[in-house]
């Protein structure tokens, strides 16, 4: 099949079948430097989120909803880091760093997928919060298991549409200038740069499912604290406030973190697209952040310090 642009008119040019990743560093030393620091990152990464599964899972103290989600957010961690690092690694050592048409888009709507399962899962985290803190009493009813169910379901639905629409639009576009991906992975901007035809359509449709997900999902978070914040200043004693707050610290560390990467990369014009510094954002959210998030539930987390103590004794007996 040959079509490409040039000055609205169609002329022969080879679409592409393949598309070919550029070298972050030229020496074959820096290669393996940086193969080798990911690859400890990504497997620190699997290790302390499936470790935060296996906690939650055994131990019965942390059978609650909180918990629940934290779990959720681990596995989605877990497989969003999957889908990109692995990838990544190869590249450092392979002299051919190409992929496939078909498996360039099938790492984009994973990757999308799984962090905008992250996006709506934070913002189910902050309800949870608000509920548990404005409506303790009939926290237990309105927060059940099938409750929480439902919302990790919605999570994955909204996910997974995101995902697909921008994939299928993504890879609707013709390529045929240039191969070479200016990025580690197949991400939507740098795909945007190497189309041959206009790319306003699926601009507008990156901007404004971004923005339902991402901005929609922040905005709701937002409204959850403003409730919480309101709740917890009626609190008459500073030990109090102290206490009802201090269950929503690491939730907010997670979200300044996650979302602020997130809505530099991806809500914004591409026409204010740098690729080289959306690289550097993009490890610091696709492997740095999964790696640090079950450290901050974890550090200040009493529940989960003692679980793990419990869990590891047992261990010990057995």
């Amino acid at each position: 099949m040959t079509l490409s642009y040039s000055s609205g008119e169609i002329t022969n040019q080879t679409l592409l079948n393949e598309f070919v990743f550029l070298e972050l560093v030229t020496t074959p030393l820096l290669s393996a430097l940086l193969f080798l620091t990911f690859a400890v990152i990504y497997l620190m990464t699997l290790a302390v989120n499936l470790a935060i599964v296996v906690i939650i899972k055994l131990d019965s103290h942390l059978h609650t909803p909180m918990y629940f989600f934290l779990s959720c957010l681990a596995v989605v961690e877990i497989w969003y880091t999957t889908t990109t690092v692995p990838k990544m690694l190869a590249n450092f050592l392979q002299e051919n760093k190409s992929i496939s048409f078909a498996g360039c888009f099938t790492q984009m709507f994973f990757f999308v997928t799984f962090g905008s399962i992250e996006c709506v899962l934070l913002a189910v985290m902050a309800y949870d919060r608000y509920v548990a803190i404005c409506s303790p009493l009939h926290y237990s009813s309105k927060m059940n298991s099938r409750v929480c169910l439902q919302l990790f379901a919605i999570s994955a639905f909204v996910g997974f549409i995101n995902g697909l629409v921008q994939a299928v639009f993504t890879s609707r576009l013709p390529f045929c200038k240039n191969e070479r991906i200016n990025h580690f992975i197949c991400d939507i901007p740098p795909m945007l740069k190497l189309a041959c035809s206009d790319t306003h359509i699926n601009e507008f449709f990156v901007y404004l499912l971004g923005g339902l997900v991402i901005v929609g999902s922040f905005a709701l978070t937002l409204i959850s604290y403003a409730y919480i914040v309101t709740a917890v200043l009626k609190i008459r004693t500073s030990k109090g406030r102290r206490k009802a707050f201090s269950t929503c610290t690491s939730h907010l560390i997670v979200v300044s973190i996650f979302y602020g990467t997130l809505t530099y990369t991806y809500v914004r014009p591409a026409s204010n697209y740098s690729l080289d510094e959306d690289k550097v954002v993009f490890i610091i959210y696709s492997t740095v952040t999964p790696l640090l998030n079950p450290f901050i539930y974890s550090v200040r987390n009493k529940e989960i310090q003692g679980a793990f103590r419990r869990v590891f004794k047992k261990i010990i007996q057995f």
